[in-house]
């Protein structure tokens, strides 16, 4: 059946078969994130995705790469996602990867036997919502992922050789808490050493409680200068030992791209060049979630 909207995937999932396996999130109480406000969570019927992978692969018997939508494909436990899993890789045979969004708790309640059977079945790829390594940002946020199990998710899926693309959210603290974003952000993605990382900026959407929040003046949001100063500031601190870095995401007044530590000062350069206005910034109409 058609996808049911919204649906949200990352850029890199742009050529992907978009296969929806839930509706939502599990985890639909972030008070930034405005992406299923009227999307209750739920599981898709197994015989309607066997009828979508079946309909797809009529179309396009040559597909490469599946993303699972929505929000929280990994809510699905082994026992359903399996032979799903094994339906893609039998009616795609050029099939060389499977990712989905993953929340930090989806991933450490499996066992390290379940995590190898996704990866044994091409999940190879996973997006984890960092947002900040601060957990007393994230608490007022009511994210109910904690850092200390995303830390866990990222170490115990690289284990089952499943690559982590770890996104952090700039400007989350507001300007009262920056500092301790950046600082704690910066200590838990060390911690984490995953192999893609991008960084995202903070847009308040209206309808969201963070919007109620910045209205009765109990949220200062960050100006573009400031945003910046945390990208800089969070790079500056980070320990990264083979990380793929993309700023590239609508959300960002500046792309960036680099790998660590390789690239590292060539990343706080070309900031401090934006921070001393001596490079463009992208125009706020053109700034997107």
């Amino acid at each position: 059946m058609p996808i049911i909207e919204p649906s949200i995937r990352p850029p890199s999932e742009a050529d992907s078969f978009l296969l929806q396996v839930t509706l939502g999130c599990s985890s639909n109480d972030c008070t930034f994130c405005a992406a299923y406000l009227n999307k209750p969570f739920a599981i898709k019927d197994s015989k309607e995705i066997i009828k979508d992978i079946e309909r797809e692969a009529r179309h396009s018997p040559d597909t490469r790469r599946v993303f699972l939508l929505d929000g929280d494909a990994l809510a699905i436990n082994n026992e359903k996602l399996l032979p799903i899993l094994k339906k893609l890789d039998s009616s795609f045979p050029e099939l060389a990867r499977v990712s989905s969004y993953a929340n930090g708790y989806n991933i450490v309640k499996r066992s390290d036997e379940e995590l190898r059977a996704l990866y044994e079945h091409k999940v190879q790829l996973v997006y984890i919502g960092l947002e900040s390594g601060s957990q007393d940002i994230l608490s007022r946020c009511r994210k109910r992922s904690s850092v200390n199990e995303m830390v866990e998710a990222v170490r115990k899926a690289d284990k089952a050789k499943i690559k982590s693309s770890v996104i952090v959210l700039l400007g989350l603290g507001g300007r009262e808490n920056s500092a301790e974003h950046v600082k704690a952000t910066a200590e838990a993605l060390n911690q984490m050493q995953p192999r893609y990382l991008s960084f995202l900026s903070l847009m308040v959407v209206r309808g969201t409680p963070l919007y109620k929040q910045v209205k009765a003046g109990e949220f200062k949001e960050l100006n573009p200068s400031e945003l910046l100063k945390e990208a800089y500031d969070i790079i500056s601190g980070l320990k990264l030992e083979k990380t793929i870095f993309r700023s590239n995401h609508a959300s960002n007044y500046l792309a960036l791209a680099g790998r660590f530590p390789h690239d590292k000062d060539v990343l706080l350069d070309q900031l401090q060049s934006a921070l001393d206005g001596e490079t463009g910034l992208r125009p706020e109409f053109l700034r997107g979630l």
